[in-house]
C-alpha cells in the first residue's frame, strides 16, 4: 500500500456507503488522502433504512477487493460468500468495520450543502481548472465549514429522493396531503408496529421494480400468518403485464433476484395480490372514511385503499452541484457517455458495457458521480458496478490512466431484455421482437403455476424487464 499523500488537499468523497466506502479504500491503495463526509451518524446511513431486506446479490459480490485488503490485517474475515447478507448485515458486518479503519478520515454527521471552484462560480472559465474544489459542510452540531478538495467523488446515491407516485415523474395531486397513509420504502413487517400498520389492510403497490417485488411478497407472507387475515394487496403497474415482468425467473444469473420476481408472481397467482395494469396514476383523494382511493389519467377511480407504498424508484439530488459544470444527459441524469450503456429505453438487460473513469468523467475536471447515483434515474445497479467505478476513477486520479482505463466487467443478466420506450406505440410487441407489453388497463389474476419459492430482497436494483416502472 502506498503512503499517503499529505502535501495536497483530500480527495472528498460525499456518502459512507459501500461505494464511498470503496472509494476511500481504493484512493488509500493510491497513496491518496480520501476525506469521507456523511450525513448520517454511522457507515451505510441509507442501507440501515432498509436493514430488514436481503440482498439478492452474495457476500462475494459485495465486498469491494481494496477494502478486503484495508481490513485484513484488523482480522476481518468475509462472511460466507455464498450467502445472501441482509441490509442490516451489510452496514454491521462489512461498512461500519470499514469506517472504523478508515478512521478519522471518515466524518459523520457532515451534509455537503454545495461545492463548487474556489473563486470561481461556474460562468467563470479564467483558470479554473487550476483551482481547488470548495466544499461546503454543514455538521449536525449546527456548525458550517468550509473544505478545499483536489477532487471530488460524489457517492451520496439516490435514497433520500424516491420517485412519486405520479404517473408523469410529478408527484399525484393530493400525494403530499396524504402522506400519512403513503411510504416509499419496503415496511419492515417483522417491526410488531409497523406490522400492525398493514395488517388485514388494502395496501396499493406502485411499482415494479425488485422493491416493489418484495413489498408483495412480504404482504403475501403476512396474508398467509396466523394473524393475516384479510390483508390485501393492490398492485399498480403502469404498463401491461406479460412474461418477462417479473424478470428472468430461472434464467437469471442472480438466483435470488430471479426468485424474487417469482414470489411476487406467486403473491398475484395465488389471489393476495390485484394487479392492475396501464394504471398512471394522477391524483390520490381522501375518501370519506380516511382511506385513499387512486385516481388514473385515463379517469379510472380504484376502490379504497388502507395504505400505499410507493416503490418507483429514486431520483438524483444535484441540488448542492449546480456550481460545477456537469454534463448529464437530459433524460436519466447520468453522465453522457454512460447513458447509453443503461438507458431504460433502449435495454434492460442488466448487462452494462465495462466503464470506468472516461464514461463518469464531466467537462468539470476531476468531479465524478459513481454508484447508483452515476446511473441517475437509471435502474439495474449492482454493487459490483460501483466498485469497478471507484477502482478505475481512483487511479485516474492518482496519474495512472493505464489502469483506469483497464476496465473489465462482466454482469449477470437478468434473463430478459427489451426496451421499455416503445410502451405506448399500438404494436409495441411486435416492433420490439416480443420484449414489450399491451398496455391496455386492466384488472388482471394470473393463471401460471404458482412458485413457493420466497427470493431475497433488493435495496439496489429492480429487477428490469420491458414491463417494469
Amino acid at each position: 500500500m502506498n503512503a499517503p499523500d499529505t502535501t495536497e488537499p483530500p480527495v472528498v468523497v460525499i456518502g459512507a456507503g459501500p461505494i464511498g466506502l470503496a472509494a476511500a479504500a481504493h484512493l488509500v491503495d493510491q497513496g491518496i488522502e480520501p476525506l469521507v463526509l456523511e450525513a448520517g451518524q454511522r457507515a451505510g446511513a441509507a442501507v440501515r433504512e432498509w436493514a430488514h431486506v436481503r440482498l439478492f446479490s452474495t457476500w462475494g459480490e459485495v465486498v469491494d477487493p481494496a477494502a478486503e485488503k484495508l481490513l485484513a490485517p484488523t482480522g476481518w474475515t468475509r462472511p460466507d460468500p455464498a450467502t445472501y447478507p441482509s441490509g442490516g448485515d451489510w452496514a454491521g458486518l462489512y461498512l461500519q468495520p470499514l469506517a472504523d479503519v478508515l478512521g478519522e478520515r471518515v466524518r459523520f454527521g457532515a451534509r455537503v450543502t454545495g461545492v463548487s471552484r474556489a473563486g470561481r462560480d461556474r460562468i467563470v472559465d479564467a483558470d479554473r481548472e487550476r483551482q481547488p474544489f470548495v466544499v461546503h459542510v454543514a455538521h449536525a452540531d449546527g456548525r458550517e465549514e468550509r473544505l478545499l478538495a483536489r477532487a471530488v467523488i460524489d457517492a451520496s446515491g439516490t435514497w433520500s429522493t424516491p420517485s412519486p407516485a405520479g404517473g408523469s415523474g410529478l408527484p399525484a395531486l393530493g400525494e403530499k396531503a396524504a402522506a400519512d397513509r403513503i411510504t416509499y420504502r419496503v415496511p419492515d413487517l417483522e417491526d410488531p408496529a409497523v406490522r400492525s400498520r398493514y395488517t388485514g389492510k388494502r395496501t396499493a403497490v406502485v411499482g415494479s421494480g425488485a422493491s416493489a417485488f418484495t413489498a408483495l411478497a412480504h404482504l403475501a407472507d403476512l396474508a398467509k400468518s396466523d394473524d393475516g387475515a384479510g390483508t390485501k394487496g393492490v398492485w399498480i403497474v403502469r404498463r401491461g403485464i406479460s412474461g418477462s415482468t417479473f424478470g428472468g425467473g430461472e434464467a437469471d444469473r442472480l438466483p435470488a433476484r430471479g426468485a424474487l420476481g417469482l414470489a411476487a408472481k406467486a403473491a398475484v397467482d395465488e389471489g393476495y395480490a390485484d394487479a392492475v395494469t396501464g394504471f398512471r396514476t394522477e391524483a390520490i383523494e381522501r375518501a370519506d372514511d380516511g382511506r385513499l382511493v387512486l385516481v388514473g389519467e385515463d379517469g379510472r377511480r380504484l376502490d379504497p385503499v388502507d395504505e400505499v407504498i410507493v416503490l418507483t424508484g429514486f431520483r438524483p439530488d444535484l441540488s448542492f452541484l449546480g456550481e460545477l459544470r456537469l454534463g448529464l444527459d437530459e433524460r436519466l441524469q447520468a453522465p453522457v457517455a454512460l447513458a447509453p450503456l443503461i438507458d431504460p429505453n433502449q435495454h434492460s438487460c442488466g448487462t452494462v458495457y465495462p466503464h470506468g473513469h472516461r464514461e463518469l468523467s464531466h467537462p468539470e475536471q476531476s468531479v465524478y458521480l459513481v454508484g447508483t447515483k452515476s446511473y441517475g434515474r437509471a435502474p439495474t445497479f449492482l454493487a459490483m458496478t460501483g466498485y469497478e467505478q471507484v477502482r478505475s476513477v481512483a487511479a485516474a486520479i492518482a496519474g495512472d490512466l493505464e489502469a483506469a482505463g483497464r476496465v473489465e466487467l462482466t454482469l449477470p443478466e437478468t434473463g430478459v431484455c427489451g426496451g421499455a420506450g416503445l410502451f405506448d406505440v399500438p404494436d409495441a410487441r411486435e416492433a420490439d421482437g416480443g420484449g414489450c407489453c399491451a398496455p391496455a388497463p386492466q384488472l388482471v389474476r394470473l393463471a401460471a403455476p404458482a412458485s413457493d419459492e420466497a427470493g431475497a430482497g433488493a435495496g439496489q436494483a429492480p429487477a428490469g424487464g420491458c414491463c417494469g416502472v
